[in-house]
């Protein structure tokens, strides 16, 4: 059988899908789980109530009284300038918020997106990170609902497809948390691995766009051990450290 599970961040289990199979055997268990609304969902969520409530009812409410759920990720790596459904997210969001909410589960389950990097016009210097002009619209309401929630943000930092998009300019054991001493030094900071500089990049364009005091919540990260470009079992070893 073919089930649609990420992998383990921290101690999270991500599932992108709703397998009802896995959500049955995690029942009792420790682990607590970030569960993702597919994109595919998302414009009917946005646009129909009862889709929101049929969904919240068939992958939440018939597990949470025994299964530890702790985000609810609402779209992942929806793009802004090439998916039509970016326009559905944020409704899609609020729908499913006000549905957990008239169910006392909104502070237990944070409701949430994952981005991706490629919605950063800039990450260099990390100081100046900003979102980039398309997308800047639609990342701004987003922030500010998770602001009003008091939700994090969720991102999927890849330093693997920074590096074979940069490699003359990124070496690898600062793409792979081996480096042994300082790369960027950016004002106050300093940066010895390229991922906690992209965090701090992430940071900083949350801050302009009013997400200030918005966590971020990683939730895809990784290295490959086979198929690309530096991509060994050896190299991969390194960024389980995340």
């Amino acid at each position: 059988m073919l089930i649609d599970v990420c992998f383990i961040v921290q101690y999270y289990l991500l599932l992108c899908n709703t397998d009802q199979a896995i959500l049955q055997a995690l029942r009792g268990s420790n682990i607590e789980l970030v569960i993702g609304v597919r994109n595919e969902e998302i414009q009917s969520i946005a646009n129909n109530v009862l889709s929101a409530v049929d969904w919240i009812q068939n992958n939440i409410l018939k597990y949470s009284k025994d299964v530890k759920f702790r985000y609810i990720i609402v779209g992942n790596e929806v793009d802004s300038n090439l998916n039509y459904v970016s326009k559905f997210v944020l409704e899609a969001m609020q729908n499913i918020y006000a549905i957990l909410a008239s169910s006392s589960l909104q502070n237990q389950i944070k409701v949430s997106t994952a981005i991706e990097l490629n919605l950063l016009g800039m990450s260099y210097p990390p100081s100046l990170g900003e979102f980039g002009p398309s997308s800047i619209p639609y990342i701004t309401l987003i922030v500010k609902f998770l602001e009003d929630i008091k939700a994090p943000l969720l991102a999927n930092v890849y330093t693997y497809l920074s590096y074979i998009s940069d490699s003359t300019d990124i070496d690898l054991p600062f793409a792979l948390f081996t480096s042994q001493s300082v790369k960027i030094r950016n004002g106050n900071f300093e940066y010895q691995n390229l991922f906690d500089a992209t965090l701090g990049a992430i940071y900083v364009a949350l801050g302009k766009v009013g997400g200030a005091n918005l966590e971020v919540v990683i939730s895809e990260s990784g290295w490959p051990s086979n198929g690309g470009v530096a991509a060994t079992a050896e190299m991969h070893k390194p960024t389980m450290r995340i």
